[in-house]
């Protein structure tokens, strides 16, 4: 890879400071597309703070600052991260619920992909859409749950309905989970991209708890269609009767 510094600086994450702006040449056999994407990493301010921190990708700062605003995860509380690979949203979670501390919460992760397991976390490496998955969660969980993350999204197709269709899928999958393993005032948390076929998931979010909003965490990049869908107050099994 050639790099060189571009004429702006842009500053970062952490602490204010100025970087310089990098620009990356084509090189041979790497498309237009996979330059604007490695260009894009090297100058993305969070990418850059997630290495500093130890954190295991960008997408750690998204449920930071979806926690900041809305403190779902507090210290003693049982989370399930759906969708967990590579684990950033696992390590948040373990930081803040301060799992396997004396008193501390339970996070247990799951994903169909290989991910290297979290100190503190129960790891799982399994399809959630088998219907193996639920029973295997609740077994690890050992008990009701206190907050559902899901930041789940399919591999993208480069049609827009598409692709939303297939995470609302995955979002309304997820929620059906949530509704049998959350404790009454537990949280849901998901991924989910604009585009107008959500009615029926929000109204269900209505239905079984108290408050849904949606939210857009500054670490999600500004061209993106994702936002966060952030539910509180499970009202519990008889919201479904």
């Amino acid at each position: 890879m050639t790099a060189k510094s571009g004429g702006r600086g842009k500053r970062d994450g952490g602490g204010g400071r100025r970087v310089l702006a990098q620009r990356v040449r084509t090189a041979r056999g790497r498309t237009l597309s996979s330059t604007r994407w490695l260009e894009r990493q090297l100058n993305d301010p969070y990418v850059t703070e997630a290495r500093r921190l130890g954190y295991r990708s960008r997408a750690a700062f998204k449920l930071t600052q979806l926690d900041d605003r809305f403190h779902f995860l507090r210290p003693g509380k049982r989370v399930v991260d759906l969708g967990a690979a590579p684990g950033g949203w696992t390590q948040v979670a373990v930081a803040r619920v301060k799992a396997g501390e004396p008193g501390g919460g339970k996070v247990v992760g799951i994903d169909i992909a290989e991910w290297e397991p979290v100190a503190g976390a129960t790891h799982l490496q399994h399809d959630f859409l088998d219907d193996a998955a639920p029973a295997l969660l609740r077994e690890a969980l050992a008990g009701p749950a206190d907050v559902v993350l899901s930041d789940m999204a399919a591999p993208a197709t480069g049609h827009p309905q598409t692709d939303h269709l297939r995470i609302i899928a995955l979002c309304e999958a997820a929620l059906a989970f949530a509704q049998e393993v959350l404790a009454p005032g537990g949280a849901f948390v998901a991924k989910v991209f604009q585009g107008g076929a959500e009615k029926e998931l929000l109204d269900a979010l209505k239905r079984d708890f108290a408050t849904v909003r949606h939210a857009k965490p500054p670490a999600s990049r500004s061209e993106s269609a994702e936002t966060y869908v952030v539910a509180m107050g499970f009202r519990g099994a008889k919201a479904e009767q």
